[in-house]
């Protein structure tokens, strides 16, 4: 593909994606996203044939994108705890911006029988985040700049307590305090201070 033909992809990804958060998944039609990427309905479906292979599309660059940026950053060989910190700033606002949270729709999404049943593409994208973690947590404990922890429990209180704030945030009103509060209390599991020496 030409970069005039990513480059529209991208535009089109964008303004579906603010859709889905806005209305879910199941409300969101490909009128929707021609109105909103301002494509006629032949330019749009050149491009794409269904929400559903665009929403798919979407997950799988978010995760594709974390994956990516921490593999770049331990080549890099940058300290542990600094890419910790700025992927829980990222959460950490993430959680309390219920106006751009795919939650709802990733619920929706994942809920319909058909896709459910053809493979359970939702699995597949927690278990792609959880050997992400992974890498970066047996990094820092091998830098001596993490505990040595449970790193399977720590990833699933991680991504449950994430996509739970987001799901509730979509919901009810959530205080900054909330996913602050969490943010910490993770930080706190992994980082070493200095008196953690007699762990190793």
């Amino acid at each position: 593909m030409n970069k005039r033909g990513e480059e529209t992809r991208k535009h089109i990804k964008r303004c579906a994606c603010s859709l889905f958060a806005e209305k879910g998944f199941k409300q969101v039609t490909m009128k929707d996203i021609c109105e909103a990427s301002q494509l006629s309905r032949g330019g749009l479906y050149c491009h794409y044939k269904s929400t559903r292979q665009i929403f798919q599309e979407i997950i799988d660059d978010m995760t594709g994108q974390q994956d990516n940026e921490i593999d770049v950053r331990i080549k890099q060989n940058q300290p542990a705890v600094t890419i910790l910190d700025d992927i829980l700033y990222k959460y950490e606002n993430e959680m309390i911006d219920s106006q751009s949270s795919l939650s709802v729709a990733i619920y929706e999404y994942f809920s319909i029988h058909d896709i459910a049943c053809r493979k359970n593409t939702l699995y597949e994208q927690y278990l792609i985040s959880a050997n992400t973690w992974k890498k970066l947590m047996q990094y820092g404990i091998a830098r001596k700049e993490f505990k040595k922890v449970d790193i399977a429990a720590v990833f699933d209180l991680i991504v449950f307590s994430y996509q739970g704030v987001r799901m509730y945030s979509k919901l009810m009103p959530v205080a900054k305090e909330i996913p602050s509060r969490i943010i910490k209390e993770i930080r706190k599991i992994l980082v070493r201070s200095d008196g953690d020496g007699n762990n190793f």
